[in-house]
């Protein structure tokens, strides 16, 4: 299941395309329009300027802009770096150890199949194809 957070983050990078003419844009304008609480996009987007998703500057004119174009950004980027990994299963997990069950596991197929499905879903979507 997708958490707030992730949710949110795409919200965020949405308005933020969206409203881009090129200068910060206050995080209270984006809370005002998206009604979500300021504090908690905040926490959010901490972890996206951390994440090279966007770049922020404090003080007059301050604010959060994105760091590239907005086709230049999958939604799995986004919500694989607010979420952690998409994989359904454990072992399908990028740093999972070898399973020793692997060659004898008779779901392995489907949640690798499953797992293909959701990542090249995710992956195919961009920014611009939500505006």
């Amino acid at each position: 299941m997708i958490s707030t957070r992730g949710r949110y983050a795409i919200r965020i990078m949405l308005d933020l395309a969206k409203n881009d003419q090129g200068k910060y844009i206050p995080l209270k304008d984006i809370a005002a329009r998206e009604q979500i609480s300021k504090k908690y996009l905040e926490i959010i987007v901490k972890d996206m300027v951390a994440g090279g998703l966007v770049t922020g500057a404090s003080g007059k004119g301050g604010g959060y802009k994105l760091c590239r174009k907005p086709e230049e950004y999958s939604i799995g980027e986004i919500i694989e770096l607010m979420e952690g990994s998409l994989a359904t299963v454990a072992c399908l997990t990028r740093d999972a150890a070898p399973c020793p069950r692997a060659s004898d596991c008779p779901t392995l197929p489907l949640w690798e199949e499953y797992d293909r499905m959701t990542h090249d879903f995710f992956y195919g979507k961009h920014l611009t194809d939500l505006i």
